[in-house]
């Protein structure tokens, strides 16, 4: 065979290999070795406590439900309802025991994630209502006159 065809196949060979051998240097002998292997287990055996250690900053909904069920059931029966309660409400870490801790987003900013009107409308996002942010009550936080907790299309009818 001529060496133009020689010459790329020894280079491959020689990134490979290479890559082989850093991989021997950098990734840890205990990485991936334990009951689940490599399928669920990117993670190695001699840290495990230290993730067990970790404070679970995001909770789901269910977390939720324990203290706050009625409000859960009842946003859980509006379009809201899809939305975590973390996205406004914040991470749920120290909550309850800090209370202080748990911010609310009152801004704009994220009511228009969803609810500014799409320039062009080509993905299911289309089907949520949307505003002009640049007309519609600019100066005002959206929860002056829209309860996110209780969001019905009559309401918004009233303001636009």
């Amino acid at each position: 065979m001529k060496s133009h065809v020689w010459r790329p196949l020894y280079v491959a060979l020689g990134v490979a290999g290479a890559l082989l051998l850093a991989r021997s240097f950098l990734v840890p002998n205990d990485f991936g070795v334990h009951e689940q292997g490599y399928m669920y287990g990117w993670h190695r055996k001699g840290n495990e406590n230290e993730w067990k250690q970790v404070s679970v900053k995001y909770r789901a909904k269910a977390y939720c439900v324990g203290c706050h069920a009625a409000k859960v059931a009842s946003i859980d029966r509006s379009p809201h309802g899809v939305i975590p309660c973390e996205n406004c409400h914040g991470p749920t870490l120290g909550h309850p025991k800090d209370p202080p801790t748990l911010t609310i987003d009152h801004s704009r900013r994220l009511c228009l994630r969803c609810h500014a009107k799409l320039v062009t409308p080509s993905s299911g996002r289309s089907q949520i209502r949307g505003i002009d942010p640049d007309t519609h009550n600019p100066q005002a936080e959206c929860r002056l006159c829209h309860d996110p907790h209780r969001p019905n299309l009559e309401e918004l009818k009233r303001y636009e």
